[in-house]
């Protein structure tokens, strides 16, 4: 399921530039059965399966407590890496152990930002019914969730996480400031993009506005500014609350959006 992903576009970019790397890790390889089970049946009845906590424990451990890079060698003839269930060892506090979940807190840009500055961090996928509760008490650090929906696999949300992070790392945009122009992104106070284009200058009979081949860096920096006012009051106006109450916008932009029918009143206006 990541192999697709990671092998396209920026992710394999970064990845041959050594901006980023990606180790996989499949749990079940950190089973100790004939069988390599990995999940069980719910105490207390109910439906769907659990996962155990021992592989994912015994898998996450097992990765965090070496260097960076480390896999499972391909030949596990000489058995799995030492490890006992009831001593754990001493891992590193710099690395986020993140489980992907539905009940996890909403994933966003701040988080993303937050995440690229981390030098590694650790994604643990859930399936079937999801984790036994023990992996949340014990292992992991936090609980990040792509939307109010549930997925079969934690494996998309990850992928998501890793894409969204690795688009802020340094060196991976070709544009330097292209990241922090995006939607959502602290260079923007949080707000949506406004609209881009490029060639040709007219199609089917829309053309580019003028002010953005008027060659005036200060009225196109300003349109930008209030077309990504514009797009957010139309989109999202919950983000222009959040961005007047932390000071974000400025009370000529209240006006302006004022001006185009926005009635919440704010810290600014």
């Amino acid at each position: 399921m990541f192999v697709g992903a990671l092998s396209e576009s920026i992710l394999a970019r970064a990845q041959e530039h050594s901006i980023l790397q990606v180790v996989l890790h499949n749990i079940r390889d950190y089973t100790t059965d004939r069988h390599h089970i990995c999940d069980g049946y719910p105490y207390g009845g109910g439906g769907g399966m659990i996962m155990k906590p021992e592989p994912i424990f015994r898998a996450v451990e097992s990765v965090i407590s070496r260097p960076p890079g480390w896999q499972l060698p391909s030949n596990t003839a000489s058995g799995l890496p030492i490890w006992d269930p009831d001593e754990p060892p001493s891992l590193p506090a710099d690395v986020p152990i993140i489980l992907l979940t539905p009940q996890g807190r909403r994933f966003n840009q701040a988080i993303a930002e937050e995440l690229s500055t981390h030098a590694r961090l650790a994604l643990v996928c859930g399936r079937y019914e999801g984790v036994d509760e023990r992996v949340r008490t014990q292992l992991v650090t936090d609980e990040l969730s792509i939307g109010d929906f549930v997925l079969s696999g934690g494996e998309p949300a990850a992928l998501t996480v890793i894409d969204t992070v690795t688009r802020l790392l340094p060196g991976v945009l070709g544009h330097t400031l292209a990241a922090q122009q995006d939607s959502y992104a602290a260079g923007k106070a949080g707000l949506l993009e406004g609209p881009q284009y490029t060639r040709p200058p007219v199609f089917r009979g829309e053309a580019v506005p003028d002010v953005l081949v008027s060659g005036h860096h200060a009225n196109v920096a300003r349109w930008h500014w209030e077309q990504s006012l514009l797009r957010t009051l139309a989109r999202r106006p919950d983000l222009l609350i959040q961005a007047a109450e932390a000071g974000q916008i400025t009370a000529e932009d209240c006006r302006f959006l004022a001006h185009h029918g926005w009635a919440i009143e704010s810290k600014q206006s």
